[in-house]
C-alpha cells in the first residue's frame, strides 16, 4: 500500500507504474480488453493486443490472469495462441498455470435448468443463450426491451431447481450459476500460488460481475481498477474505455522493461 499512498495526487494506475515490479495483473475480458459485440464470437483480439499480452506475462514473471465470464477454452481461441493463466465461467473453471490443464470446480448446470433457459431463446430472434458447463448465459443485446421478462423467467427457473443457484447481471446479459464461486474467489485462490503469491494484486474490470474481484484485489492490499460503461459512471472509472485501459496496458509494458534495465546496470555496476 506504500505505492498507492506515496502522493495523494497519484492515481491508482499510476502508482502501478511506479513499481511494476510489485505487482500481479489480473483482468477481464469483454468490456475490459475488448469491446463489446453484438454477440460473444463476434468479437475481434488485434494481433497487437496478443503480443502485448505475452509481453506482460513475461515481464510480470508469469503473474497475470484473465478473469472472465466466458470458459476459458473460449478465451484460448480468442487469445491463440496464448494460453494464460485463466479463471472462467465465474470462478469455475481454473487454469493455474500458462499452457496448463483446466480444472472444472463446479459441476455442471442441471440439465433440467438447461432446458427451461433454451426455450428462453424462443421469446425473441435476439435472444441467445449460451451454455458454460456450470452456468448459462441469456444475452439479450439485441432484445434490451425483455430483459424484465427474462430476469422473471430465470428467477422462476432457479426456484424451481433442486441447484444453489445465483442470478448475475452483466452486460445486457444476464446469468446463472452456482453460489460459492465468483472472480472474486478466483482471484483470491490465484493470488495464493506463484506466481501470484507475494505480489500486489491488480483487478482491472468494468461490470458488475468483476465487483467481488475488485473487492478482493483490495482486501489483499492492491488496486481495483475500473472501467467506464454501462456499470461503472465515469465519476468512478478509471478509465473511459478499452483503448484507455490498452494504453494504460502499454505504459506498464514500458514501465517493465525500464525497470528491468534499471535493475541490470544496478547488478552490473555492483
Amino acid at each position: 500500500m506504500q505505492d498507492i499512498e506515496a502522493s495523494a495526487a497519484m492515481s491508482r494506475s499510476e502508482a502501478v507504474l511506479e513499481s511494476p515490479h510489485r505487482w500481479a495483473l489480473f483482468i477481464d475480458i469483454d468490456g475490459t480488453l475488448l469491446g463489446m459485440a453484438p454477440t460473444p464470437d463476434a468479437v475481434r483480439v488485434p494481433a497487437s493486443l496478443i503480443r502485448l499480452l505475452e509481453r506482460l506475462a513475461g515481464d510480470l514473471g508469469g503473474a497475470l490472469a484473465l478473469l472472465t465470464g466466458r470458459r476459458i477454452a473460449n478465451a484460448d481461441r480468442l487469445f491463440a495462441p496464448l494460453e494464460l493463466v485463466a479463471s472462467g465461467v465465474h470462478g469455475t473453471e481454473l487454469r493455474s498455470e500458462r499452457g496448463g490443464q483446466i480444472t472444472a470446480l463446479a459441476t455442471p448446470m442441471p440439465a433440467g435448468v438447461i432446458t427451461a433457459l433454451n426455450e428462453l431463446s424462443h421469446l425473441a430472434d435476439g435472444i441467445l443463450v449460451e451454455q458454460k458447463g456450470a452456468g448459462l448465459a441469456v444475452h439479450y443485446r439485441n432484445a434490451p426491451h425483455l430483459r424484465q421478462i427474462l430476469e422473471a423467467k430465470l428467477m422462476a427457473i432457479m426456484a424451481a431447481s433442486c441447484g444453489d443457484l445465483l442470478l448475475r447481471q452483466g452486460r445486457m446479459v444476464l446469468e446463472i450459476g452456482p453460489k460459492g464461486f465468483s472472480k472474486g474467489t478466483a482471484l483470491g485462490r490465484l493470488a495464493a500460488r506463484p506466481p501470484f503469491k507475494g505480489r500486489l494484486p491488480v483487478m482491472v474490470g468494468d461490470d458488475a460481475a468483476d465487483e467481488s474481484a475488485l473487492i478482493e484485489a483490495e482486501r489483499l492490499g492492491g488496486v481495483a481498477l475500473r472501467v467506464a460503461g454501462e456499470h461503472f459512471g465515469s465519476e468512478a472509472a478509471d478509465f473511459d474505455s478499452v483503448a484507455s485501459v490498452r494504453a494504460w496496458l502499454e505504459a506498464l509494458a514500458r514501465a517493465l522493461r525500464a525497470s528491468k534495465r534499471h535493475r541490470d546496470r544496478n547488478v552490473t555496476a555492483s
